[in-house]
């Protein structure tokens, strides 16, 4: 499973904020912290405006900050709402299915099966997990998930 650039970016401008809690930030702050387009990035921020998770300030002095508390973003919530697909195979997309073993096959439950397991594991993590665990000296996000089992 790999998420999209889209969605890493959304959950990189979380950590951020929430790591940046006492000021407004900027998308440019944002975009030079982790060397991404700005460009990118600013649809990002729009569709977490959208979403009611992070608030806009408009103006010479403006910038962006979380609207929620940061235990109350859910990190599987995110994901779900970011992703476009969790088609794991060519078999899980009702469109464009041409795979002769369909009708047979048990690979697509097996696959199916991993994507809730992975999505099960998102669920059980809040923006406050990542922040808390990010802000420990040596914090790393590979290491967040052992805080999970």
């Amino acid at each position: 499973m790999r998420l999209t650039a889209y969605t890493d970016y959304t959950l990189r401008t979380l950590i951020y904020l929430g790591m940046h809690r006492d000021q407004l930030a900027t998308i440019q702050d944002i975009a030079d912290v982790h060397g991404i387009s700005k460009n990118h990035l600013m649809k990002v921020v729009y569709q977490l405006g959208l979403s009611g998770m992070v608030e806009t300030v408009r103006g010479r002095n403006g910038g962006l900050r979380l609207k929620l508390e940061p235990g109350e973003i859910n990190i599987g919530a995110v994901v779900r709402h970011s992703e476009t697909d969790f088609y794991m195979a060519e078999c899980f997309d009702p469109e464009s299915t041409s795979c002769t073993l369909a009708p047979s096959c048990a690979l697509k439950g097996v696959l199916k099966a991993a994507t809730a397991a992975y999505l099960k594991v998102l669920d059980g993590v809040t923006l406050a997990d990542l922040i808390a665990h990010s802000a420990r000296p040596g914090g790393r996000a590979d290491k967040a998930i052992m805080v999970w089992k």
